[in-house]
């Protein structure tokens, strides 16, 4: 049986593809993911961006499917050369690529006239992937161990992601934030005691330059209302009436 997840489960992003370590493409999945992790109360640990490389890919894998308890691929699933990401996965975690029947099926069903030999790569798997039927979706999630295999289209990966995200569920973190024109030297030493005496609450400072006055941000995050409400009331007390 295996192990139960903990309260807030530990995943890594890998993102795959020379477009966007060239810049021809501009990332926006990692951007999505991560604030649906922080509102599924998954803990988002890295995220990694991988150019169109076999070993490297395989490498990252093995790490991060080592360290996290998920971990969620984006791009190199389709039927050209640079599509390697099932290969890679099943490098990485020491498994034969194998052409799943099923899948070769939906894809002759879904495609149609526009069925080729070169769309069956996309049916090229690691041995015992599991496939996830959830929802509406036309095409199944490809889940090799902890490893979810997403599309790089952003809005097929948001589709897919929406339709199995309550398996991935955690505790949800809680948040608050307050807007000050004191600036980050003067809120640095007070802030750094404040957050020694809430350990459990991640305070962040954020200047924003772009309008008069100055303002910094003060955020607080954690899964314990209680603790936050402590927290902001601290804070608070801090800036004062030095608000814009």
């Amino acid at each position: 049986m295996p192990s139960p997840l903990p309260a807030r489960p530990r995943v890594a992003m890998l993102i795959i593809g020379d477009e966007i370590l060239t810049g021809k493409i501009t990332d926006t999945n990692s951007p999505w993911v991560a604030a649906r992790c922080r509102a599924l109360g998954l803990d988002l640990r890295r995220i990694v961006v991988l150019p169109d490389v076999l070993d490297e890919v395989a490498a990252a894998v093995a790490e991060w499917s080592a360290r996290c308890d998920f971990v969620f691929t984006s791009g190199g699933v389709g039927p050209t050369h640079d599509d390697l990401t099932m290969a890679a996965i099943a490098r990485g975690l020491g498994r034969p690529l194998h052409r799943h029947p099923e899948l070769l099926a939906v894809l002759k069903e879904r495609m149609g006239p526009r069925y080729t030999p070169a769309a069956a790569r996309m049916a090229d798997i690691p041995a015992d992937a599991r496939l996830w039927w959830d929802g509406e979706l036309r095409f199944p999630q490809v889940v090799v161990g902890n490893v979810v295999v997403f599309p790089g289209v952003p809005s097929l990966l948001k589709l897919k992601f929406d339709a199995i995200c309550h398996r991935f569920g955690g505790t949800p973190v809680v948040s608050d934030r307050r807007v000050t024109t004191l600036g980050e030297s003067e809120l640095a030493d007070d802030l750094a005691s404040i957050q020694r005496r809430f350990p459990t609450v991640a305070i962040g400072s954020y200047p924003q330059f772009n309008q008069r006055p100055w303002t910094v941000t003060i955020t607080m995050d954690t899964v314990d209302p209680a603790q936050l409400a402590a927290c902001a009331e601290a804070v608070t007390e801090l800036v004062g009436d030095h608000v814009p």
